[in-house]
C-alpha cells in the first residue's frame, strides 16, 4: 500500500474512533465548554479513564481547542501563559440533569495541538496521549472535525515511528506499543502502576495491532511480516536506531523538567485548581476541607496553614 493510501485508511479508522458513542452528559458538558469560549472553541475532545470505563464518576478529561486564546480567556495573562507553555488547565463542576459532574479541562490553540502531534517535537506528551483512543465530543463544523482527524492520525504515525525505533527488533505489534508507552510514562512526572500499559492495550482490543502497520506504511517505513502474521520487523539500520536512541535521550532528559515547569505554571493559571485539589484530598482520605475567602484568594500564602490542618486531620501522612 502506498503511503498516501495508508494515510487515508488510517484517517478513516481514526474518524470512526472519534465518532464512538458517548453518554449524553459527556456531549452536554462539551457543549457547555464550547459556549464558555465565546465563539473561540473549535473542537472539544474527550479522553482518559472515563472514556475507557464509560462511567461519569471521578474526573472527566477534556481538551478544548480554540482559534483564539485571547477570545477564550478575555484576559492577556492567561492567554500569554497558554501561548508560551500549553496547555492551561481549568477545573469545573457542571450540573447535568441534576447531577454534579467534575471535569478537568485542558485548553490550547488548534495550531498548537497540530504541532504537538509531530514526531520531531521535543515534547512527547501530546502525541503520546492522542495515539491512544479519544472521542470528539463537539466540533464547530466539518472543517474542524477534519482537522482533528488529521492531527490525531499524525499522532498515531508519530507514536508508531518512535515505537519502531525504541521497541524490539522484531515482535508482535503490542510489544512495540508497550515499549513506547513505558518510555513516555518514564519521561513524565507521574506515577503509573506497572499494569498501566496492559490496561491501555486491553481497552484498545485489536486497535493497536491494526494501526501499527498502517502508520508505518503511512510514514513510508518498510517492515516485514512473519508467515503467520503475528510478528512484525521494521526495516531499520543500526545507525537509524542509534540516532533515535540519542533523540529519545534528549526528550527523556527534557521531559521531567518540562512537566515541572508546567506544574509551577499551573499554581498560577489552574482555574479552579484549589477545588480540584480539595476534591482529590477528600476522595482519597475522606477529609473534607473548607477554605476561608482569604485562603481562596491567596492559596500560596495560605498553604502552610492548610497543609498543617490537613496533616493534623490525617489527610496527609
Amino acid at each position: 500500500m502506498s503511503p498516501n493510501s495508508a494515510r487515508q485508511v488510517l484517517q478513516s479508522a481514526i474518524a470512526d474512533e472519534l465518532s464512538l458513542p458517548l453518554p449524553a452528559a459527556i456531549h452536554q458538558v462539551a457543549a457547555m465548554l464550547a459556549e464558555r469560549g465565546h465563539g473561540a472553541a473549535v473542537a472539544v475532545l474527550f479522553y482518559g479513564s472515563n472514556l475507557r470505563s464509560g462511567e461519569l464518576d471521578g474526573v472527566l478529561d477534556y481538551y478544548v481547542l480554540v482559534d483564539s486564546l485571547r477570545s477564550w480567556y478575555g484576559k492577556r495573562l492567561p492567554a500569554a501563559a497558554n501561548r508560551l507553555l500549553p496547555p492551561n488547565i481549568l477545573y469545573l463542576e457542571p450540573e447535568v440533569d441534576g447531577r454534579k459532574l467534575r471535569a478537568k479541562v485542558a485548553v490550547l490553540r488548534a495550531d498548537q495541538f497540530r504541532r504537538g502531534m509531530r514526531r520531531g517535537g521535543l515534547d512527547t506528551t501530546m502525541w503520546a496521549r492522542y495515539s491512544q483512543p479519544a472521542a470528539l465530543a463537539w466540533s464547530r463544523d466539518a472543517a474542524a472535525r477534519e482537522d482533528v482527524i488529521n492531527s490525531i492520525s499524525e499522532a498515531v504515525i508519530s507514536a508508531a515511528g518512535w515505537a519502531a525505533r525504541l521497541g524490539p527488533e522484531t515482535g508482535p505489534a503490542g510489544d512495540y506499543w508497550q515499549a513506547l508507552y513505558k518510555r513516555t510514562y518514564s519521561a513524565e512526572l507521574r506515577v503509573e502502576k506497572a499494569s498501566r500499559t496492559d490496561s491501555l492495550m486491553a481497552f484498545g482490543g485489536d486497535r493497536y495491532t491494526t494501526l501499527l502497520p498502517l502508520a508505518w506504511e503511512a510514514a513510508g517505513l518498510p517492515y516485514k511480516t512473519s508467515e503467520d502474521g503475528s510478528s512484525l520487523t521494521p526495516q531499520l539500520s543500526s545507525s537509524d536506531r542509534q540516532s533515535a536512541g540519542a533523540g529519545w535521550a534528549l526528550r527523556h532528559g527534557l521531559g521531567k523538567p518540562l512537566n515541572f515547569v508546567r506544574l509551577v505554571k499551573s499554581a498560577y493559571t489552574f482555574d479552579g485548581g484549589v477545588d480540584y485539589l480539595l476534591w482529590k484530598i477528600e476522595r482519597h482520605s475522606g477529609v473534607k476541607m473548607e477554605l476561608t475567602p482569604w485562603q481562596r484568594r491567596h492559596p500560596i500564602l495560605a498553604s502552610p496553614r492548610v497543609l498543617w490542618e490537613l496533616r493534623r486531620r490525617g489527610a496527609i501522612r
